[in-house]
């Protein structure tokens, strides 16, 4: 794990919320998934490069419940996770494919963090998962297991980049 603070810088940052805000208006843009107990998760989602199924917990081409395609991750959104992931890490460039943003409102919230979704071959290639910060400073847990007792908290902050999984440099 390696937590880049203050990465993103505040311009950054704003031309980040301006891109989410017209992607998020359009075709495969912002909605409230549910879980498959059928309970609305406590956030607004919008995928890009690939669609995350909360229900079936994985990915595909399109959104079950409307059909609609993921937006084109940002070129901006890329360069900064490439950079991110080359300065914590001495790992081969990635080419990021997914991006997953979550828009919390005050009552926003999300679980903790497991990659047992992620696919096998990024697992075993050693693709980092990466988070990038904006807004509100928020407690992100991640762990082996769904006890949060035994999950590792950190306090994110706007301009933040955490990188978890890869190959990162201690």
């Amino acid at each position: 794990m390696v937590l880049l603070k203050g990465f993103v810088k505040p311009e950054d940052q704003i031309g980040m919320v301006s891109m989410c805000r017209q992607l998020g208006k359009g075709p495969g843009g912002f909605y409230r998934p549910n879980l498959k107990n059928g309970a609305k998760l406590n956030l607004w989602m919008m995928s890009l490069g690939k669609n995350w199924d909360p229900t079936a917990r994985s990915y595909g081409p399109t959104r079950p419940f409307d059909g609609a395609q993921a937006p084109t991750i940002p070129d901006a959104f890329k360069m900064i996770a490439q950079t991110a992931n080359s300065t914590a890490s001495e790992s081969p460039q990635i080419n990021p494919d997914i991006c997953i943003v979550n828009y919390y409102t005050n009552s926003g919230k999300l679980g903790l963090h497991q990659d047992k979704d992620e696919s096998e071959s990024s697992l075993t290639k050693g693709l980092p998962f990466i988070s990038i910060s904006i807004g509100d400073t928020a407690e992100f847990m991640f762990g082996e297991t769904r006890d949060k007792g035994k999950a590792t908290k950190i306090d994110l902050e706007s301009g933040d980049v955490l990188i978890l999984g890869g190959e990162s440099s201690p």
